[in-house]
């Protein structure tokens, strides 16, 4: 089965394509505005999605996981990225303050409890968040999980997911001279954010393929290029959180803190081809977790739009239409 036809495969999973009720900015200081949406049924179950990167912004793909006569579903772009301003900004920008952001989205909008819905560099953002404030999670859907672990990043920008893919590995690794490559996270940090417009946007752009080749088992070949400034405000936000370890006092900081966050029921839908963000992430998680249900995936990868991925997605939030 080719990409397109998964994708094809994938919309008949999904709900209809809905328009939001609400749509703002919101002021969080430090210079930052956060463009906030809201769609499907206003007094429904609360849903927060969790987006994935750091910096890949929502998109209106993400209000379809959802049956909008049941739920109230919240996306939001964080810092840097997306509708938010000021656009690839890393000023003020760190894990932390994402949480706070959270906290003040459900302020605004009036929200107690939601359920947290991320995959990716989203699932971390929403276990960290429901570490730091258990009592507003009711329930985790997680998908494609991501620790944010010295070890995960070394296979991603180490070689490990390189050796799968080696002609892709040395497209990304071949831009980089070589007594630079031991740490190229380090390397590409430094092109990144040189100042230069021209050359931020070529190394954003490698670094940004080399990551969406990777997101589907179905890739067959070169994918297109992202557009320039999504590529450089995605690459230098992604770079940023990874340099600096997420912003986590420690690695390994999220499962050491897990007890926090064990009364509360979770879903993990996980890819077995994720090359990305590999299973055994998501099996640490979920073991010894006794309200953690851990669904893998078989011939699924990465990304949100795999057909296997979809399926199952949609499949937990219609089993959880009637929590509330």
């Amino acid at each position: 089965m080719d990409q397109r036809s998964g994708q094809k495969r994938a919309v008949e999973f999904l709900y209809p394509p809905i328009d939001p009720f609400d749509q703002r900015l919101i002021d969080m200081g430090e210079g930052h505005r956060i463009y906030v949406e809201q769609c499907g049924r206003p007094d429904g179950i609360p849903v927060i999605v969790f987006h994935g990167g750091p910096g890949g912004g929502c998109s209106s793909a993400m209000r379809r996981y959802f049956d909008p006569m049941v739920y109230r579903v919240v996306l939001f772009d964080q810092r840097g990225c997306g509708r938010s301003r000021p656009h690839a900004s890393v000023i003020a920008n760190t894990t932390w303050h994402l949480v706070e952001d959270v906290e003040t989205i459900c302020k605004d909008l009036g929200i107690d409890r939601f359920i947290a819905f991320g995959g990716s560099w989203g699932a971390t953002l929403a276990l960290v968040y429901a570490i730091t404030h258990p009592d507003r999670v009711s329930h985790l859907v997680l998908r494609g999980v991501f620790l944010m672990t010295k070890a995960e990043l070394k296979w991603f920008y180490g070689g490990g997911a390189g050796a799968f893919f080696p002609e892709l590995w040395g497209r990304f690794v071949g831009a980089i001279p070589v007594d630079e490559r031991e740490n190229l996270i380090n390397a590409y940090n430094r092109r990144l954010f040189s100042g230069n417009l021209m050359e931020e946007s070529r190394f954003g752009r490698i670094w940004a393929n080399w990551e969406n080749a990777l997101a589907s088992i179905h890739h067959e070949g070169p994918l297109g290029e992202s557009p320039s400034d999504y590529a450089r405000a995605f690459s230098r936000l992604e770079n940023h959180y990874f340099q600096n370890g997420g912003f986590l006092q420690s690695d390994g900081w999220i499962l050491r803190e897990r007890a926090r966050i064990e009364h509360i029921p979770a879903t993990v839908v996980q890819g077995r081809y994720d090359m990305i963000c590999p299973p055994v992430s998501a099996w640490k998680l979920a073991s010894g977790w006794d309200k953690c249900d851990l669904r893998m995936v078989s011939l699924a990868g990465h990304a949100l739009s795999e057909p296997g991925i979809s399926e199952a997605l949609v499949r937990v939030m219609d089993e959880l239409r009637s929590h509330r």
